[in-house]
């Protein structure tokens, strides 16, 4: 069992230290498989990778991508061919020996059979994108769903032609990346690999080269590695292309071509993490962290239950309950409750000590005194003498009122008058009162005077 534990030890230990040192070692190889172009960019490794194993790749839809170090890009083209910019595609990356993953649509080879096994003889990994490139595979039947699969597949075999089966790599990617559950079943179950992608380069919209060349560069920078979505028949592809070559050399990224894995050619040994674009550190991993041990309980008895003598509470006297568990009661949480707490209550008093009976109050406590009484009585006889002489002023007062109401109301009826033909007449009384002006006004007052004097 250890033997076989360190076996696996040293076979991952072993993986790992192979992958590096291809790393170390890819570039300087690099300048020899490129000659004439000793600064070229060059394809650093390739990636055999078993399709069954690892049936999705690229995180822009699934969990997992290609087991790629940092810096490490794959280059994927689609749509082509197109002899128009795809011949140009093929002659960019062969200046810097580049190769790259196509995925090729069925009409597209049927139209051009040739730029198919351009792609061939230049070494490049040929996948399939469908037959007509439908950007409803999402939602379509499953039989039309095939249909595009088979017959994309179809038609680049037969462009290929004899070595058809070894050139075709079990790759595709679906138009648009409109996946669908029954879609991805079906090429699983025809051990194809799908491919998705970890970010594009939106070079499919109506975009200059230089905003594919922002985009590439910025989103692989925000990724680190990954899967670059372009294609070969946009224009502005082909002009991008060039600087996203030069750049990628300049900071340092390193190129991967990626191929089927085969009864002659064996799958690159990776482990799971690394099919993950940014794994867990090997020194925060769980499967590195001690477990926890599995304890076995040796005695699972039943501990006696404590009596009230234990606790030495009340002289160990057991306090009943003044009333048994309703169990008819509708329990909360599940639980019954009991009417009343089960603790001992206060003893209750004796009933002569809880009844106080209080003296009742005598009569003599209501009573008020004589002399008080007295002053009561003569208030009254005062009051109604000031009452008395109070009731003859406001007689007096009234009847003055009432003069002067009347003396007031012949005033105004003279005045009314005076507006008439018997102008002189107003002022006969006016004379009358004794008044030399000819007003009307002062008539009353005079006549209200002479009632108070004769008052008085």
């Amino acid at each position: 069992m250890i033997g076989s534990g360190l076996g696996g030890v040293r076979t991952k230990q072993w993986a790992a230290l192979t992958l590096v040192f291809a790393w170390i070692v890819a570039p300087a190889a690099l300048a020899a498989d490129c000659p004439g172009h000793p600064g070229a960019l060059g394809t650093s490794r390739t990636l055999v990778v078993d399709p069954r194993e690892h049936p999705r790749l690229g995180t822009m839809q699934y969990p997992e991508t290609l087991p790629l170090a940092d810096h490490e890009v794959v280059l994927t083209f689609d749509d082509g061919p197109l002899p128009r910019n795809s011949n140009q595609v093929l002659e960019i990356l062969a200046s810097q020996c580049v190769k790259a993953t196509f995925f090729t649509i069925g009409n597209m080879a049927k139209a051009s059979p040739e730029g198919v096994r351009k792609l061939r003889d230049a070494g490049h990994t040929i996948g399939t994108h469908t037959q007509d490139h439908p950007l409803s595979m999402n939602r379509m039947s499953i039989e039309r769903a095939r249909q595009e699969i088979d017959d994309g597949i179809a038609s680049v075999k037969a462009a290929l032609g004899d070595d058809a089966d070894t050139a075709l790599a079990p790759f595709l990617r679906i138009p648009g990346l409109l996946r669908a559950d029954n879609v991805e079943e079906y090429l699983a179950a025809q051990g194809i690999q799908i491919w998705s992608a970890d970010f594009p380069a939106d070079d499919w919209r109506h975009i200059p080269s230089s905003r594919v060349y922002d985009l590439a560069m910025s989103r692989l920078e925000a990724k680190g590695k990954g899967i670059l979505l372009l294609h070969d028949i946009q224009a502005r592809t082909v002009a991008a292309l060039p600087r996203i070559l030069n750049e990628l050399k300049a900071r340092g990224y390193r190129i991967v071509h990626v191929v089927p894995a085969t009864p002659e050619r064996p799958a690159t040994p990776t482990e799971p993490e690394q099919w993950r674009l940014h794994p867990w550190s090997e020194n925060v991993a769980i499967a590195h962290w001690p477990k926890i041990p599995n304890f076995v309980f040796a005695d699972t008895s039943t501990l006696p239950a404590p009596s009230l003598s234990d606790f030495d509470w009340l002289d160990a006297q057991p306090s009943a309950l003044a009333e048994p568990f309703d169990r008819s009661r509708r329990p909360v949480h599940g639980v019954p409750l009991p009417r009343q707490a089960p603790w001992p209550r206060p003893s209750e008093l004796p009933a002569e000590n809880a009844a106080v009976t209080l003296p009742a109050p005598a009569q003599s406590l209501f009573e008020i005194p004589e002399g008080l009484r007295v002053v009561l009585h003569g208030a009254p006889s005062s009051r109604r003498a000031e009452q008395a002489g109070s009731s003859e002023h406001e007689t007096h007062t009234k009847l003055v009122s009432a003069d002067t109401r009347d003396s007031r109301r012949a005033a105004r009826r003279t005045l009314r008058l005076g507006h008439g033909p018997g102008r002189n007449r107003r002022h006969a009384t006016s004379r009358v009162a004794g008044h030399a002006t000819p007003s009307a006004h002062r008539g009353p007052l005079k006549h209200l005077v002479q009632v108070k004097k004769r008052n008085a």
